[in-house]
């Protein structure tokens, strides 16, 4: 089990070209990669999705890359003659018109805009696509470790949870057949209230059997505890499990729903208050799980 929560960045030199990996990574329904770069390097935009799709599947990940090149090759210097030296024919016409002597020199015209032009030498992609592979492989490796002692701990928050709800669908169960006990016993002294000559026990039996089955949970708290061994299942699976889990929760949530609505009797009506609860605790834990 893996949080979507996580850090990790690495850094990786090699022929004097040093780039660097910093994913930070958040919840998220689906897998989203937001990615920052130097424009130098767009062309390897693709290849870093494609990276991190290929390890990950949920979770809002911001991804920075930043490059260094410090090669003798990485920078040439160009000289815009023919600009420089129009700098020093207007320099000299202005020296004439104000009777000036002149003293233009080089550095002068050197430093004038555009004069001297340092240009970026074209990247080898091939260079940079092997060293992209590797810096990410170890940002994501350091990000994924993070993301599964996380989602340790989150495991045994989810197993405690599943533990706490089973044990009131346990308690619902042993609770049942005393709420047919009470109502047999409030409707035969009601009717014995009401009709004189006593209770005819034919007809009390048969509208308890009514309420009975009318009230019956056996069947909610079977699937409700079929669902909670299914996620304890799945809390076990080296595969991210996020919206299968959500879906079960669901379900429980459901069958809750149902006992809460069949029954009268205030224990129970109790024991599922809590077993909403537990439920929405699973709820908000589930929506940080891969």
């Amino acid at each position: 089990m893996m949080s979507m929560t996580g850090y990790g960045r690495a850094s990786i030199s090699r022929d004097g070209r040093t780039l660097t990996a910093e994913l930070r990574s958040v919840n998220h329904r689906f897998l989203d990669i937001s990615i920052r770069l130097p424009r130098t390097l767009g062309f390897l935009e693709d290849e870093t999705r494609r990276h991190i799709s290929a390890r990950l599947t949920r979770g809002h990940l911001d991804v920075t890359l930043s490059y260094q090149n410090l090669r003798s090759d990485a920078r040439s210097v160009e000289v815009d003659e023919a600009l420089a030296g129009q700098y020093k024919a207007a320099i000299c016409r202005l020296n004439d018109r104000l009777g000036l002597s002149p003293a233009t020199s080089l550095e002068q015209v050197a430093s004038f805009p555009e004069v001297l032009v340092v240009t970026q030498a074209d990247e080898d992609e091939e260079a940079l696509k092997v060293l992209l592979s590797e810096v990410l492989s170890e940002a994501i490796d350091k990000l994924v470790m993070m993301r599964q002692s996380e989602g340790a701990r989150m495991k045994a928050a989810l197993l405690t949870i599943l533990d706490e709800v089973e044990q009131k669908s346990v308690l619902i169960d042993e609770r049942y057949p005393e709420t047919v006990k009470e109502y047999s016993k409030r409707l035969s002294d009601r009717i014995g209230e009401l009709v004189q000559g006593g209770v005819d026990p034919v007809r009390l039996a048969q509208e308890v059997a009514l309420m009975a089955d009318k009230a019956a949970v056996d069947e909610e708290t079977v699937r409700l505890r079929s669902h909670i061994e299914h996620a304890r299942a799945l809390c076990t699976e080296q595969k991210p499990i996020g919206r299968s889990l959500d879906f079960l929760v669901q379900e429980m949530n459901r069958e809750v729903n149902t006992i809460s609505s069949k029954s009268q009797d205030i224990p129970i009506t109790e024991a599922c208050l809590s077993c909403k609860s537990a439920i929405e605790k699973l709820r908000e834990q589930l929506q940080n799980i891969e």
